[in-house]
């Protein structure tokens, strides 16, 4: 997790700006994005992930087996790679589940295995690589937000892998291979992004002018770089400097977006502003506009407002 900024200051201390959204999505207002019209329905009781490939205590698995591992909560921003600069398929919750690896250890995972392939009930299918199998933060989901999951967010179980867009991560698990090779996925097949990894967003939310104080007017929205964190935050008014926003730090965790504000002393008029951040790694987010496809959008965002 990066070292704050030294405007940043802890949540409990900043309140956010009046309009900016919740730095924990409701569940019903969670972002999905599906191939087919309809979730599939499956039956928890008698569902049974299937196990195949490079393992030598390869058994299929319950979802009362997977639950009598040690649960792992984990807050995490998910985000479809299609989402357009301040899109709303983007969101935040607190995902329950097993780390990946630990089942995959007890599966007697073979050293030759490079990838599992996973394939799911709605006919999805994507290959998790080495590196995020072996990720402590790689997670088998069975909940969301202290409830079981949602069947329209892939019930009984899905997985979460940090620092890749949603299109990487399937639903309605009912299979997986250990594999030598990597398998294209389900999007990558049709022209996507093969690593998915996230761009630097940030997003106004909101720009407060009937909450202005002593001439101030509030200014907040996130702002989320995959697992690399956020270590900056600015804003540009009317194409002048860029102002450092504060940040409300600690994130709920290091995979997660973080909430910005910044108290601008407004004059009357219309105006334009904009925003840009700095991920952990001290890397900035690129001005250059391009769409979704296939490796996300990019470009700043930016809004008008009249005072």
């Amino acid at each position: 997790m990066p070292e704050p900024t030294a405007t940043a200051t802890l949540r409990d201390r900043l309140p956010s700006a009046p309009g900016t959204r919740l730095e924990l999505t409701p569940t019903e207002d969670f972002y999905r994005i599906d191939i087919n019209t309809r979730p599939p329905a499956i039956d928890g009781d008698r569902w049974q992930l299937e196990v195949a490939g490079l393992f030598d205590n390869a058994q299929p698995l319950t979802l009362s087996a997977l639950t009598a591992y040690p649960p792992v909560v984990q807050p995490i921003t998910l985000s479809c790679i299609s989402n357009r600069i301040a899109g709303d398929l983007i969101s935040t919750g607190n995902w329950i589940g097993v780390r990946l690896r630990d089942v995959l250890k007890d599966l007697g995972l073979r050293p030759e295995a490079q990838a599992l392939y996973v394939e799911a009930e709605d006919g999805f299918y994507e290959t998790v690589v080495m590196e995020d199998m072996m990720d402590p933060r790689t997670l088998l989901v069975y909940g969301m937000n202290g409830e079981t999951l949602p069947e329209g967010h892939g019930y009984p179980l899905r997985i979460y892998i940090p620092n890749r867009y949603g299109m990487k991560q399937p639903k309605w698990i009912v299979r997986i291979e250990a594999v030598e090779g990597e398998r294209k996925g389900y999007w990558v097949d049709r022209g996507w992004s093969l690593e998915a990894r996230p761009q630097i967003v940030s997003v106004i939310d909101t720009v407060a002018t009937e909450d202005a104080t002593d001439g101030r007017v509030p200014v907040g929205g996130i702002a989320w770089a995959g697992d690399r964190g956020v270590q900056k935050v600015e804003l540009q008014i009317d194409g002048g400097e860029w102002l450092e926003a504060k940040l409300r730090t600690p994130p709920l965790s290091p995979l997660t977006w973080v909430q910005w504000r910044y108290d601008w002393p407004a004059a009357p008029g219309r105006h334009t502003l904009r925003v840009r951040a700095t991920d952990g790694t001290g890397v900035l987010q690129t001005e250059k506009k391009s769409t979704p496809h296939p490796d996300g959008a990019t470009g700043y965002h930016e809004v008008d407002a009249r005072v």
